[in-house]
């Protein structure tokens, strides 16, 4: 059948041998058909599926594409004709030019392969890109099943990242759901004057993304803000620093500089609150220990009393946490406590004498900060010990 023009092949007959190649009971989302000639000749058949299989998300899986040569079937699940990220597309793939002693071996090593790899990547960009431009609900149910794996292509295709960044899809701030369907260009038309990044927020759900309390300054400047809570996210996002000319900026990593967005009046105000608190920001840091590297103030924040932040390079608190689960080994990072200078606790702990109740206080503070950011505590029941007294403090 592939080597048929497709011209001459009816919706139907590509549908059925989708189902014979891919195992499936539904019609495929959408194909492409292709024939090439030249230096190398060899037909292609890709299909992106309606439906992710359930082992998508084994990376270990052999998955996809069907190798023949000169009509003699080679190999099943071609890995080295397709991409992981891709791991998705079904297909058959022949070749005129492949020897038919082809191992697997040899695959890995050969460049004709290496150039069908690359040709049938961009076909299925191709189709993707195809896709949003004429049918975005077709699309939307694509990136429901396979954006997440897609998300991956950023860090493993240097190549067509630029392609692949196009095709990404988020929620943001501006949402009225947890539906992604926020394209990076959506979000950069929409951007404010002056402004000259593109900010966001990694998250382990939609939840703690769209309540972080990173947020708080950028929707009181009304900055759009990006929510990424699948857990690719932070690991895509290492390796994807620039679009069409913007920088991408975590909200809670650094310090937050914000630019032509903030005005003389509010960088005063925050300068002053830095003199007058140096002592409150000392002591803090020496009652916390070596469980944070630095206790300082922050412009970020308008209704929280803390949030904790980590360096600009380092990995964020909540994916610290997925890697060591996972039985990975981390470089020790500690967080930086950055706390509200004008919020009524710190205010009070700026004014309490009681070492112990400054101690109990600075603590409560900064392990609230940890579970918002989606982190463990050492000791929870130190922790509910806190509360408890401050709470008896209170109410007595």
């Amino acid at each position: 059948m592939i080597l048929v023009k497709s011209l001459f092949i009816p919706e139907e007959e590509y549908n059925e041998f989708y189902k014979h190649v891919g195992h499936d009971f539904q019609d495929p989302l959408t194909h492409v058909h292709s024939h090439v000639e030249g230096n190398q000749s060899y037909t292609s058949l890709l299909y992106i599926p309606q439906r992710a299989p359930f082992d998508l998300w084994d990376r270990e899986q052999k998955h996809g594409i069907k190798l023949y040569v000169k009509r003699v079937f080679i190999m099943d699940t071609t890995d080295q004709l397709m991409p992981t990220y891709l791991r998705f597309v079904r297909g058959v793939i022949d070749s005129s030019d492949l020897p038919l002693n082809i191992s697997r071996e040899i695959l890995q090593h050969n460049r004709m392969i290496d150039s069908i790899r690359g040709a049938s990547v961009k076909k299925v960009l191709g189709m993707l890109e195809g896709m949003v431009k004429k049918d975005a609900e077709k699309y939307k149910t694509f990136w429901d099943q396979f954006g997440c794996v897609l998300k991956e292509g950023i860090a493993e295709d240097t190549g067509n990242r630029e392609r692949i960044a196009k095709l990404l899809r988020y929620t943001s701030t501006e949402s009225d759901g947890d539906a992604q369907d926020v394209s990076l260009a959506d979000y950069i038309s929409r951007m404010k004057e002056g402004q000259s990044k593109i900010y966001y927020v990694t998250a382990d759900n939609y939840a703690a993304a769209k309540n972080s309390p990173h947020l708080e300054v950028f929707k009181t400047k009304g900055i759009e803000v990006l929510l990424m809570s699948d857990r690719v996210d932070e690991w895509s996002m290492s390796y994807f620093t620039e679009f069409d000319g913007k920088s991408l900026q975590s909200v809670a990593k650094g310090a937050l500089e914000l630019g032509e967005l903030e005005d003389e009046g509010e960088k005063e105000a925050f300068e002053k609150a830095v003199d007058e608190c140096k002592d409150l920001t000392t002591r803090m840091q020496e009652s916390l220990g070596e469980r944070v590297k630095e206790v300082r103030l922050t412009h970020r924040l308008t209704n929280s009393p803390s949030c904790l932040v980590v360096e600009e390079q380092e990995m964020a608190i909540n994916m610290q946490k997925i890697m060591e689960a996972a039985g990975q080994a981390m470089p020790t990072s500690k967080p930086i406590l950055e706390v509200n200078p004008q919020h009524p606790i710190v205010l009070k702990l700026k004014a309490e004498a009681d070492d112990g109740r400054f101690g109990d206080i600075t603590s409560v503070l900064f392990d609230q900060a940890m579970l918002t950011e989606g982190g463990q505590l050492d000791d929870p029941s130190a922790f509910v010990t806190r509360v408890n007294s401050l709470l008896v403090s209170a109410v007595a």
